[in-house]
């Protein structure tokens, strides 16, 4: 008996014009998802410092981390009970909710509060998005389609920076205050998204009779919200404080219980620890974990040193950030279609894992005070193409190597586990960026006080009583002691200073940002030797799988 195409259509397949449709809309949810991550990065000191909050602005960013972190394997599971469409237009409705709120506050607390609403449905945009593709398009497809969302991901990581600067830079537009707008712009790019999503997005029904795994989420958040707080926060409550210990034990409690509720509850687990048996799966989980540290701590290295170090604007940070784009557009696209044309995955992971290494390296050793433009430019193109070779085809791997019922687990896991990663990397390379550069600069400055031009300089009246140089003046006097990380906090008039005084701070910054780049290489080659060990096989639909008659 002839045996059916894997490749060939599922009954009920949805037309070209009608994925089409659903892709639009899914990716404009995936845009507001992943910009909302970088358009407020840029503009929460103007907006703290509107709402005379400064001292709590990182609260904005912990809410958002954690609901939108520990929604996401929620989503996952509830989507497979209930199906894709109603979560996803939830969703986008409830983040919606939470743009607005946002937009409209006049305390930091309120935005806090807020932010923790646009987490809830910014939980479900992304990892819900590549889920509905994996329903609707065939695995010889999906990759390739995929490929667009991550180069969204990539659009909107430079996007985002170059935006968020300007409408914070703006006193009002439309009659509203400038910052205001980072939360209103995601109104109609929602509303977009929400209208095609209803009329293009045509599931069959799915109501599946099964429980919810209640004590799993509650365990899930019980250990998860400690430590996320504790990866933002700590760096100002000192990691070996009373507060920073307790998050760790509270952590560790309710995930040594989440690992017990789940083993009990089998089948309907929120993450069913079965799915860990395969080794596609459980590598691809660690390696979406330690990605997402590096990744993230990439990202946010590159600008810091470029408005840090080369003086930069925020927008003019991003801008130069396009070649980033460039490298995820491009190696996102040609994975995806080699993937859809050969099935083949593994050679991606152990390629992009290289390249952001030898792009991590190449910053540590070559990237210092003095380099050119160019150079980050060129070391930006190195790391989007690694990440373009890391995310999606990581993503299929899960999703290939669960069967059907679970591809909506599946999917979230990966998001789950590259989100954890995330949140980590961005507080602990943060902290250690600047535990680095209190010593740094301590350094850079001492040597600098043997030279006879800076003594020239340091000397000098009018350079004294120059109001710009003040700060400067005041980091000396720290200097004979040793800086403190809190003496770095407020870095907005280095680039006022005298620069022959201000060069050899921004010498240990630099330093500084080539200590944290040489551990995150470190940390992605073991990336690299995990790949290794992924099975050599070529990826294959489950449901394809399922529909192939037997031989007779």
């Amino acid at each position: 008996m002839s045996r059916t195409a894997p490749s060939a259509a599922p009954p009920g397949a949805l037309s070209k014009r009608h994925i089409t449709g659903v892709m639009t809309g899914l990716m404009l949810g995936m845009f507001l998802a992943s910009l909302d991550q970088t358009i407020v990065s840029t503009a929460i000191y103007t907006v703290a410092n509107d709402l005379d909050g400064l001292s709590l602005q990182a609260w904005a960013t912990t809410a958002y981390l954690i609901t939108s972190t520990v929604s996401t394997p929620l989503y996952g599971k509830l989507s497979d009970i209930f199906g894709r469409r109603p979560l996803y237009l939830a969703a986008i409705v409830i983040f919606l909710g939470g743009s607005v709120f946002s937009g409209s506050v006049h305390s930091m607390t309120e935005l806090a509060v807020a932010r923790g609403i646009q987490g809830l449905g910014a939980g479900g945009l992304m990892a819900l998005a590549l889920a509905i593709i994996g329903d609707i398009v065939p695995l010889s497809d999906r990759a390739k389609y995929q490929g667009y969302f991550m180069s969204v991901f990539g659009v909107s990581s430079v996007l985002g920076p170059v935006v968020g600067g300007a409408f914070a830079g703006a006193n009002q537009i439309l009659w509203i205050t400038g910052w205001r707008w980072v939360f209103y712009v995601n109104v109609p790019v929602g509303i977009a998204a929400l209208i095609t999503v209803f009329l293009f997005l045509h599931l069959p029904a799915h109501h599946e009779r099964q429980k919810i795994d209640y004590l799993g989420a509650a365990a899930i958040t019980v250990g998860l919200v400690p430590l996320l707080l504790v990866a933002e926060q700590g760096r100002g409550w000192g990691w070996g404080s009373a507060a920073s210990i307790t998050c760790y034990a509270i952590g560790a409690v309710g995930i040594a219980l989440f690992i017990l509720l789940e083993k009990r509850a089998g089948d309907y687990a929120l993450i069913p620890l079965r799915l860990f048996k395969s080794a596609q799966f459980s590598l691809s989980a660690v390696l979406n974990f330690i990605i997402g540290i590096g990744m993230f701590g990439a990202i946010a290295m590159l600008p810091m040193y470029l408005q840090l170090v080369k003086g930069l604007t925020p927008t003019a940070a991003g801008l130069l950030m396009v070649t980033f784009t460039i490298g995820i557009m491009s190696a996102s696209i040609i994975a995806g279609r080699t993937i859809s044309a050969t099935g083949t995955f593994k050679i991606f992971p152990v390629i992009g894992t290289l390249l952001l290494a030898g792009a991590a390296l190449t910053m540590g050793f070559v990237l210092n005070v003095d380099s050119p433009l160019w150079v980050p430019g060129v070391v930006a193109v190195f790391f989007g193409m690694g990440l373009g070779c890391c995310m999606q085809p990581l993503v299929l791997a899960m999703q290939t190597s669960v069967p059907p019922k679970d591809m909506g687990v599946g999917t979230s896991t990966a998001a789950f586990f590259r989100s954890m990663g995330g949140a980590v990397g961005t507080a602990v390379f943060i902290s250690m960026l600047f535990s680095l550069a209190a010593d740094k600069i301590t350094s850079t400055m001492k040597d600098a006080l043997t030279q006879p031009d800076f003594i020239k300089t340091l000397h000098d009246p009018a350079v004294a009583a120059d109001p710009a140089n003040k700060p400067l003046f005041d980091l000396f006097k720290g200097a004979s002691g040793g800086l403190g990380s809190d003496n770095l906090n407020d870095t907005s008039w280095l680039h006022n200073a005298n620069a022959v005084l201000t060069h050899p701070i921004k010498d240990g910054f630099s330093q500084a940002v080539d200590g944290v780049m040489l551990t995150a290489a470190a940390l992605v080659f073991i990336a690299f030797l995990i790949t290794l060990a992924l099975p050599n096989a070529k990826l294959r639909d489950p449901k394809a799988a399922l529909k192939e008659p037997t031989a007779a």
